[in-house]
């Protein structure tokens, strides 16, 4: 059996799923508080670029956005607020903790008509071949244990013109900048987790992983590989993270 990294961790590739489910089961009550507390609230600017480069639209006609690893609802809730009447966002997340927390915001919304929660793995998703307009991941898929295979997911599930739109994080590339976030990453995190979210661990996983991520090319020539064209990512905040898009054309 292969391994794979699991952070900073070898770790046989069949366990990494459930590994990384308890560390989102874990933080599930409070993800959406610790984004906004490591991020200083950056990650709502973030999202808000790549509900952007989504670009629901607000005239008539059915538009369907498949938003992955978003249990939690924040990206999903984004893209119906900036689209039209007719958008229609399925959220598929691994994590049955995550999905229960946006079910219920989205009760509190009253997007029940318009947003559908649905359990399911990002490199065997249960939707059909070319059923969705447009697929966004953010913060997810450097997660997932076989990225090259929810890339491949993701082609098969979008429309011929559908849009992959992913937000992960990068590599900061600005001198000192870069050291400063290192010191940020490995000591401040982990402790905001142990205080508010009363899990070090976890978010040191976290942060290790972010640096186990491809860089942007090599993630771009991945999501090219996947079948995608006109691919293209796009730096911010420094290279904090980066927004990566590809067409099914």
């Amino acid at each position: 059996m292969p391994d794979t990294h699991f952070g900073f961790r070898q770790v046989p590739l069949a366990e990494k799923q459930a590994l990384v489910d308890d560390v989102f089961r874990r933080v599930a009550g409070r993800y959406d508080l610790m984004n906004d507390l490591m991020t200083g609230g950056l990650h709502r600017a973030w999202k808000d670029d790549l509900v952007t480069a989504v670009n629901p639209p607000k005239g008539p006609g059915v538009f369907h956005l498949l938003d992955v690893a978003g249990g939690t609802g924040d990206v999903a809730f984004r893209a119906i607020d900036a689209g039209g009447p007719d958008i229609r966002v399925t959220v598929a997340d691994v994590n049955g903790d995550m999905l229960a927390i946006g079910r219920q915001r989205a009760a509190e919304r009253g997007f029940d008509d318009v947003i559908s929660f649905v359990e399911g793995n990002a490199e065997a998703l249960p939707f059909t071949d070319r059923s969705q307009d447009a697929y966004s991941i953010a913060f997810g898929i450097r997660n997932v244990p076989r990225i090259d295979r929810a890339l491949a997911e993701a082609y098969r599930v979008l429309k011929i013109g559908g849009h992959f739109v992913c937000l992960e994080f990068s590599r900061v590339d600005v001198p000192v900048l870069d050291a400063l976030y290192d010191l940020y990453s490995f000591n401040i995190i982990p402790a905001l987790g142990r205080v508010v979210a009363g899990e070090s661990e976890s978010y040191r996983y976290l942060v290790e992983s972010i640096r186990r991520f491809p860089r942007p090319q090599i993630f771009a020539e991945m999501i090219e590989a996947a079948g995608f064209r006109r691919v293209s990512f796009r730096l911010m905040s420094g290279g904090i993270v980066a927004l990566h898009s590809g067409w099914r054309l």
